[in-house]
């Protein structure tokens, strides 16, 4: 903790990005420093305490790294932390946390839900309602597919229940296999992916990205797959290779995708992507609920009380890693 009587608090948010609710609450117990950009943030760096990051993609602090003279802690208002991930941070002593925590529920409502519009073909129905259309079709059952889920930690955790409450069996692929995981049947090493791949009716991928996760789902990944399998994209985009997806698609390698996450962002609005029936497209927003914002304030603002009073600060980043364990 700082030896002064109020600690110094930069908060990084995106170009244009409006102050963060609650911050009343930090004020009256901090001085409180607002950066945008890296010209910003090197001139708030400096006697810098703690940093609270609600920008996911910012490469600034990267770029201003040098102006960091008192810096202890960061905290991401994100479960992904990749962005921060450069080599100067990771060897630094600076405890780096994240919104581990936040998001886990209402991304496994998400896949969930894509999961039964897939079933029972809701992209079709939307569009034939559209075209006012009565078209009577059978659709499929959802209980008993095999979900996997590629990324079995918290968010992970929260697909499984909520998947095998719906009747679907959830398998992992994590970096340590669990074979007595009370939430999944089963969860794999790494090492078995393309063997689990080949099993399941739905991929769900909720890993962060890290090195070794950066363009995972390419063109093996696919053909690995179930001609009739449907992929779910709700970690980070780049771990899909979306040309390799695309081909996957249209060769007739799996049979559909829902994507909340792409490896551009905003996705170009000329992109193939768009056109395609048998993808489901929402624009990074999976995770967010009415009421996220403050919720963020809130956990880092609990994190905030632990950091003063000289605990342990909750949702440690292992920085080797690239994620909370």
């Amino acid at each position: 903790m700082s030896t002064r009587n109020r600690p110094v608090v930069t908060v990084l948010t995106a170009p244009g990005e409006s102050e963060p609710p609650g911050m009343g609450a930090l004020k009256a117990r901090a001085e409180v420093r607002f950066a945008c950009d890296e010209q910003t943030l090197q001139k708030t760096l400096p006697g810098t305490d703690v940093m609270m990051v609600t920008d996911f993609r910012t490469e600034a602090l990267a770029a201003a790294w040098g102006c960091a003279d008192r810096l202890k802690w960061i905290h991401a208002t994100s479960a992904g932390v990749d962005a921060l991930m450069f080599p100067e941070l990771i060897d630094s002593e600076v405890v780096v946390t994240n919104a581990r925590g936040i998001f886990d529920r209402t991304i496994a409502e998400y896949v969930l839900c894509t999961i039964l519009m897939f079933a029972k073909d809701f992209p079709r129905s939307l569009r034939l309602q559209l075209e006012h259309r009565w078209q009577h079709r059978d659709a499929e059952r959802a209980e008993g597919k095999q979900v996997l889920v590629v990324g079995a930690g918290s968010i992970g955790r929260q697909i499984a229940r909520l998947v095998r409450a719906a009747g679907l069996n959830p398998h992992g692929v994590a970096r340590t296999p669990r074979y007595d995981d009370p939430d999944f049947i089963a969860v794999h090493g790494n090492e078995h992916l393309h063997e689990q791949l080949a099993l399941a009716d739905f991929v769900v991928i909720a890993t962060p990205l890290t090195p070794q996760t950066e363009g995972l789902f390419d063109r093996k990944a696919f053909a690995a797959m179930r001609p009739s399998a449907r992929l779910i994209n709700i970690g980070r985009g780049p771990v899909v290779n979306t040309a390799d997806l695309l081909a996957a698609l249209e060769n007739g390698d799996i049979a559909g995708a829902a994507l909340d996450v792409f490896e551009e962002e905003p996705l170009p609005a000329d992109h193939p992507l768009w056109e395609r029936d048998d993808v489901i497209m929402t624009p990074h927003m999976s995770g967010d609920f009415i009421g996220w914002h403050r919720a963020l304030t809130d956990q880092f603002l609990e994190n905030f009380d632990r950091w003063h009073r000289g605990q342990d600060v909750f949702n440690q980043v292992d920085k080797k890693l690239g994620y909370a364990r």
